[in-house]
């Protein structure tokens, strides 16, 4: 049997966890960024979800969203994602920097800035971890 203080933390870690997946849900709905393959869209979401923070996912979402706002047509469904995960790998290398303010972030998204950008400082305070490969 596991102890009071454990059985706590649990819920309270999957509520957070829910609470991540909603809003990087939120960015993909709101800008219909899962294209038309949807099913692989959401795959791949979810490898990146358990790879990476909630908020770095957030975070490359919008920040790749922003850079391809000119692009006609936008890109949009897995490719969109491999450029996420192309641009987590860059700030994780410390090769690129976050171009995106916290009012940026909260303008485009309408969502709280604070946790993507703390989990962003909680990085680049960590030894650099080798890329990862999506297969």
């Amino acid at each position: 049997m596991k102890p009071q203080q454990e059985l706590q933390q649990e819920p309270q870690q999957n509520l957070q966890q829910r609470i991540g997946q909603q809003r990087v849900q939120h960015i993909v709905d709101s800008y219909l960024l899962a294209g038309n393959e949807p099913a692989a869209f959401d795959a791949y979401l979810h490898t990146l979800l358990s790879q990476h923070p909630d908020g770095l996912v957030e975070l490359a979402l919008v920040e790749t969203l922003v850079r391809n706002w000119l692009t006609i047509p936008m890109q949009k469904g897995v490719p969109f994602l491999t450029t996420a995960q192309d641009q987590i790998e860059q700030w994780l290398q410390g090769l690129e920097h976050v171009s995106l303010t916290q009012s940026q972030f909260h303008h485009i998204t309408g969502l709280d800035p604070k946790t993507a950008f703390d989990c962003l400082e909680q990085l680049q305070h960590q030894p650099a971890p080798a890329p990862t490969e999506m297969t």
